[in-house]
């Protein structure tokens, strides 16, 4: 074991040589991956001098300040395992980008319990449980020299609680806001891994989609998200929702350093058959980060119930940059095809998610109550979604809160019965209205490469359903003229100066195109550097407040 001291020392000594050289520090409000990679390469400053920062960024406004309780907990271990990577790199230099970058996760993502973490959901029924192995995507992380930062806030359950809660609310972890705008909807479920990104709490952060989860906390926070293809990355070790609709992908700065998350992430895994089933090798999707990924390719509008206000209920502004982005696509080289319906689009709409519904609320109790089961230990007695019920209703102090009490969904979903035949026929009404006369048909009919949507309103469903990919990037800022709305008890939305995103969409393991048409994109408009986040939300420690030299 190397203690940090000794670490720092060593350090202290190497930059001695080159500091006449030495370049300005990264600015932790938008570093990005390879910026942080070539300062920690070049011994500009280290892995603990960054967990350091990161942390007392953390503690200038997740609690303090404007409070946006985008974080519910940090790693206690992470200083000595940034530590024991620093060692490593001065010996055999890094392993992958993510050698010695601090990462964080969302709170349905487990880690062993060795490390002094919890994994809840946000809920206080999970409290202090102990999970016997990582998920399968933070092996690789770890594997790839990433250091567990902490955990992300979350919508309790991964917004599987109740319909009247609002975006971004847990009992553990209160009410996260969005940085853009005081008191803002961060969106969810994935809502504090977004936030954090947004302002620099952290190099990058993992989310979860069921449903939106990562699509729409990108678009509201002025990140990039990638929701993968379901079964791209393991969803072992993940508190789960749907093992059909449930997927994890990135959420960062740039188009880059997501695609350089997902690289690391994506693959095969025994503990999730799922994945078995994508092509391989992994692609290396850096590789497609091309400026002329558009030049040549035909991008679909589904214009029909997407674009319509009175159905997505959204405000008219999203059309207006909508449309501009679609300028923008034309002048970079892409063929715009305006309509390109989806077919099954209206019966989608019609059907209000009910197919959808059964299937998630069937999924969600059986997969929970295996989750309890396979858990070492978890003090609170709970060991079924009946008794997450039953715990929630004795606690009015943290989990039924006045104005956050609902447990519509939890309750729907101990009514169901298992997979009977009403089930298989809501499942394959999904796969058939998603992908076959949704997604599928739309892309074959027009010969397309991929459909262009707002990211706002109906967008994310049919990929949900279908379990296709969406990379979403930023397009825009509510104007500061626009109407303000309640999103919840505390929340409001839409607002002056909320991001907005755009939404690439895809076929299954697609992915790789997506990556590039959002990068080309990204590229030339560099809409996330045009309006910052509110002045008390962005935290003023850089590295050189924590740095020895």
């Amino acid at each position: 074991m190397y203690s940090i001291t000794w670490i720092s020392s060593i350090l202290f000594l190497t930059r001695i040589l080159f500091v006449s050289a030495a370049t300005t520090l990264p600015d932790l409000y938008e570093a990005g991956l390879t910026e942080l990679q070539a300062g920690l390469t070049s011994g500009q400053f280290c892995s603990v001098e960054l967990v350091k920062a990161y942390f007392r960024r953390i503690d200038e406004v997740n609690l303090q300040g404007p409070a946006l309780r985008a974080i519910i907990e940090t790693n206690p271990s992470a200083l000595a395992e940034a530590a024991k990577l620093d060692h490593e790199r001065s010996l055999s230099g890094p392993r992958s980008p993510l050698h010695g970058i601090p990462v964080l996760l969302k709170d349905n993502i487990g880690t062993a319990a060795y490390e002094g973490m919890n994994t809840t959901a946000g809920s206080w029924a999970l409290w202090l449980s102990l999970l016997a192995e990582d998920a399968g995507v933070v092996e690789k992380l770890r594997k790839a020299g990433a250091i567990i930062l902490g955990k992300s806030n979350l919508s309790e359950w991964a917004h599987f609680r109740g319909l009247k809660l609002p975006s971004g609310w847990s009992g553990r972890g209160g009410q996260c806001t969005n940085a853009y705008y005081p008191n803002g909807d961060p969106c969810g479920s994935s809502s504090g891994s977004a936030v954090a990104a947004s302002i620099g709490l952290t190099a990058v952060s993992l989310g979860t989609e069921t449903d939106g989860s990562i699509t729409c906390p990108a678009s509201q926070n002025n990140v990039v998200g990638i929701k993968p293809t379901v079964g791209l990355t393991s969803r072992a070790g993940v508190i789960p929702v749907s093992k059909n609709q449930d997927t994890v992908g990135p959420l960062a700065r740039s188009v880059s350093d997501a695609a350089i998350v997902l690289s690391i992430i994506a693959g095969p895994d025994s503990k999730d058959k799922f994945t078995q089933a994508q092509p391989t090798p992994v692609p290396d999707y850096i590789n497609a980060l091309n400026k002329s990924s558009l030049v040549g390719k035909r991008i679909g509008v589904p214009r029909a119930v997407f674009l319509n206000d009175s159905i997505t209920g959204n405000d008219p502004y999203i059309t207006v940059v909508f449309h501009q982005a679609l300028e923008t696509l034309k002048e970079l080289g892409a063929v715009i095809v305006d309509p390109a319906d989806l077919p099954s689009a209206s019966r989608l709409y019609d059907s209000k998610s009910q197919a959808e519904g059964m299937v998630l609320a069937t999924d969600f109790k059986i997969q929970l109550n295996a989750w309890f089961q396979s858990l070492i230990a978890n003090p609170s007695g709970v060991n079924s979604l009946e008794g997450v019920i039953k715990f929630n209703d004795a606690d009015s102090n943290f989990e039924e809160q006045t104005g956050f009490r609902d447990q519509s969904i939890l309750i729907a979903s101990q009514a169901t019965t298992g997979f009977n035949t009403t089930y298989y026929q809501a499942l394959a009404f999904n796969k058939e209205m998603g992908a076959k006369s949704g997604i599928d048909a739309a892309l074959q009919t027009h010969s397309l490469d991929a459909l262009v949507l707002p990211a706002t309103g109906f967008t994310a469903v049919p990929a949900a359903v279908a379990g296709y990919p969406i990379v979403t990037v930023p397009l825009g800022f509510y104007p500061d003229n626009v109407t303000i709305g309640s999103a919840g008890p505390t929340t409001v939305y839409p607002a002056p100066g909320v991001p907005v995103g755009l939404s690439f969409i895809g076929t299954a393991w697609s992915e790789y195109e997506l990556i590039g048409l959002a990068y080309a994109y990204e590229q030339h408009t560099q809409t996330r550097l045009h309006r910052r986040a509110y002045s008390s939300a962005i935290p003023k420690t850089q590295l050189k407040d924590v740095m020895d030299v």
